[in-house]
C-alpha cells in the first residue's frame, strides 16, 4: 500500500488524469444506458423508413439542407428547434429519425424530442455524411 501512495505523490498529474478519464467513461456508460433513443445505421434507417412510415427531421441549417437532404425530410434547424418543435407534434407516436451532418448535433435534438414526449426517436449514426457514403439517395432543393 505504501508503494501506491508513493506512486500517487510522485506522479500526481497522472493520477488526476486517471481519475478524470475513469469519471468520463463511467458517465458515458451511464448516459448510454439511460438514453431513451436509439442509433440507426443508414441501412437500418432505410428499412425503418420503408416498414414503419417514419418521419425524418433534418436539424442542419437551411443552407446545409438545400445542398442535399433525405427525400421528404423536414428541416428544423437546431438553433430554432425549441420554438418549432410544435410543428411536428402530430408525429409524437410515429418513429422520428433525426439527422444532422455527422450524427453529433442530432443527439441534442433526440434528447429534446424525448423530453417533449415523442415515443420512438432514432438518431442516424454518422448523419448525412454516412448516408452519402453509403450512396443513398438525396434531394437537392433549388429555392
Amino acid at each position: 500500500m505504501d508503494r501506491y501512495i508513493e506512486f500517487v505523490t510522485n506522479h500526481w498529474m497522472l493520477f488526476i488524469a486517471l481519475i478524470a478519464i475513469t469519471f468520463f467513461l463511467i458517465q458515458d456508460i451511464i448516459e448510454s444506458a439511460l438514453q431513451k433513443f436509439e442509433a440507426l445505421s443508414p441501412k437500418l434507417t432505410v428499412a425503418k423508413m420503408n416498414q414503419e412510415g417514419s418521419v425524418v427531421i433534418d436539424i442542419r441549417e437551411e443552407h446545409e439542407y438545400k445542398k442535399g437532404h433525405i427525400v421528404d425530410a423536414i428541416n428544423l434547424p437546431l438553433n430554432k428547434f425549441d420554438e418549432n418543435i410544435e410543428k411536428i407534434s402530430s408525429y409524437r407516436k410515429s418513429p422520428v429519425i433525426v439527422v444532422c451532418q455527422t450524427g453529433s448535433r442530432s443527439i441534442t435534438a433526440c434528447k429534446k424530442l424525448v423530453k417533449a414526449g415523442f415515443e420512438k426517436v432514432y438518431n442516424l449514426s454518422g448523419g448525412m455524411q454516412s448516408w452519402e457514403d453509403n450512396k443513398l439517395p438525396t434531394k437537392i432543393s433549388k429555392n
